[in-house]
């Protein structure tokens, strides 16, 4: 193994490999998988100086720890949380240089779910399809970190643009994702339409990388029985038999059987990928032409990024 790595010490909740996934191969099955808050994931990209597409470390809650083999530029971004380097605080949201054997720490998240950890360089795997993300649900892609385990680190590209930190976004009091309504909004009642959009909903604590959960109020059937399986896309809301919409974020089945009421556009699938269990969510309807970029709602009227 070359010197130009890392050790895991400490692998967190659940800390992958990601990237932008692998766009182009749902007709194999195979679903886009990479970075869920994929805003945060190039930003930690840029302040070390790497191509967004470069591979990140994604934590979970409760962050992660390895020990470097090589000088490094690293930075941390996304879900706002303690930065140390052998101990000692350093920055969040900004390049910091790590030596040789020094240990870097992200800590829990004191907001949001998932932070993500970029080094100069970027983190080497296999490519898989075109990508080094891990897919939790195929297998695909390297596997989430384990304790010793030992990750590969590319050769350090152009120097890190020398920004000493960056605008947080801050921290939503309730989850706003808009929703086109259909393919299959028909298989809904009009009482069940209305529970959608005005339901009192929140954020399950069983959400993954696969789907956000939701807990509240069950909609409405207009029809019995389900569905021959269709092709799911990114961001669809599908409804399974409990009633309870599911949003599909980056590990999706490529498939399913369940009507699908509505599709939340990906600009707004970063804030659901921080949300944390108990975060209330509303549904609003949207019509193609006003999808854009997400409302830059806080509580902490902070900028988005």
């Amino acid at each position: 193994m070359t010197d130009s790595a890392f050790v895991v010490v400490r692998p967190g909740a659940l800390t992958t490999v990601q990237d932008l996934g692998r766009v182009g191969h749902a007709h194999l099955g195979v679903p886009r998988s990479g970075a869920l808050d994929q805003p945060a994931h190039r930003l930690a990209n840029r302040l070390v100086g790497n191509a967004e597409g470069a591979a990140t470390l994604e934590t979970t809650l409760t962050g992660c720890a390895v020990r470097l083999r090589r000088p490094a530029t690293v930075a941390v971004t996304g879900a706002p949380c303690p930065v140390t380097v052998d101990g000692r605080p350093a920055a969040w949201g900004a390049a910091v240089r790590v030596a040789a054997g020094a240990l870097l720490e992200a800590g829990a998240a004191a907001h949001g779910v998932r932070s993500y950890v970029a080094f100069d360089g970027g983190v080497e795997a296999e490519p898989v399809l075109g990508s080094r993300a891990t897919d939790v649900l195929s297998g695909l892609g390297p596997a989430p970190l384990a304790d010793g385990a030992v990750l590969r680190l590319g050769p350090p590209g152009r120097p890190a643009p020398g920004v000493d930190g960056v605008p947080h976004r801050g921290v939503a009091p309730e989850l706003v994702l808009p929703v086109v309504l259909g393919p299959r909004d028909d298989w809904f009642t009009p009482a069940g339409l209305r529970t959608l959009t005005t339901g009192d909903f929140r954020v399950s604590a069983a959400s993954n990388r696969i789907g956000l959960r939701t807990e509240g109020p069950s909609l409405e059937r207009a029809k019995d029985g389900e569905l021959a399986s269709e092709g799911m896309a990114l961001g669809a809301l599908q409804v399974p038999p409990d009633g309870r919409p599911v949003l599909f974020l980056a590990d999706h089945p490529t498939t399913g059987g369940y009507p699908v009421v509505g599709v939340v556009p990906e600009p707004y699938l970063a804030a659901a990928a921080q949300a944390v269990p108990g975060t209330p969510v509303r549904f609003t309807p949207l019509g193609r032409a006003s999808w854009g970029p997400p409302a830059r709602r806080n509580v902490a009227g902070g900028l988005s990024y």
